[in-house]
């Protein structure tokens, strides 16, 4: 079978195309605020000597890595409103399911970069006198960061392309308008192409930072 491909279409659509867009970046962006954010103090509630702060935790993270993210985001946009029996604006219950589910995934990373804070550090925190608070904000926080960095931004880039789950949802992202398109114009293969260029152009920077990131981490623990 020959197929012809046609993108002439596409020219009338660009301004849909970029509203969708803008969303998905709205979801993205906020989602790895949330997830850079929660998922320290999730760490720590992880890495707490009292169980009952340990557990619940624990069980957050199995959670969110043990299911599809498509479910998690069914879940809060159906199960939740029949819960608490309040509607919720979608765009903020996608943020939610984004955020948590990357929550759960930036936890792991940042209880790797603690545990791999020397011991001598946070010896020096208790000689010095520091409180609690000032040794995890000024001397845990910036070193975990710095090592956890390269899996931060790998999980963002998972996050931006998982926001397109929600397009299942009706949110008018730019998988949802990239659909309407496709079904409308019949041309599916030219309008998810073009797509996947767009995912593919936002995430190629970022893969390629986290790489080099690494790389220099690499290089500095050789010396």
């Amino acid at each position: 079978m020959h197929y012809e491909f046609d993108f002439a279409f596409l020219q009338n659509s660009v301004g849909a195309l970029l509203e969708g867009l803008k969303v998905t970046l709205q979801l993205a962006l906020a989602a790895n605020l949330m997830g850079l954010v929660l998922g320290f103090l999730l760490c720590l509630l992880v890495m707490s000597r009292w169980a009952i702060l340990r557990w619940p935790a624990q069980l957050f993270i199995e959670f969110f890595r043990c299911t599809p993210a498509l479910l998690q985001i069914v879940w809060f946009f159906y199960c939740i409103p029949m819960m608490v029996d309040v509607f919720i604006d979608p765009l903020v219950m996608g943020i939610l399911a984004l955020g948590l589910n990357l929550t759960a995934f930036n936890a792991e990373a940042y209880r790797a970069g603690v545990q791999a804070v020397p011991r001598e550090h946070l010896d020096a925190c208790t000689a010095l006198g520091l409180k609690p608070f000032h040794r995890t904000f000024y001397v845990v926080l910036p070193q975990a960061l710095r090592s956890a960095l390269p899996v931060l931004l790998t999980n963002g880039i998972g996050s931006l392309q998982q926001s397109a789950l929600v397009a299942i949802v009706a949110i008018s992202d730019l998988m949802y308008v990239a659909k309407g398109l496709a079904t409308d114009a019949y041309r599916p293969l030219e309008t998810y192409s073009v797509v996947a260029l767009v995912y593919f152009a936002l995430s190629l920077p970022i893969s390629k930072l986290a790489n080099l990131i690494e790389r220099r981490q690499d290089a500095a623990m050789q010396r």
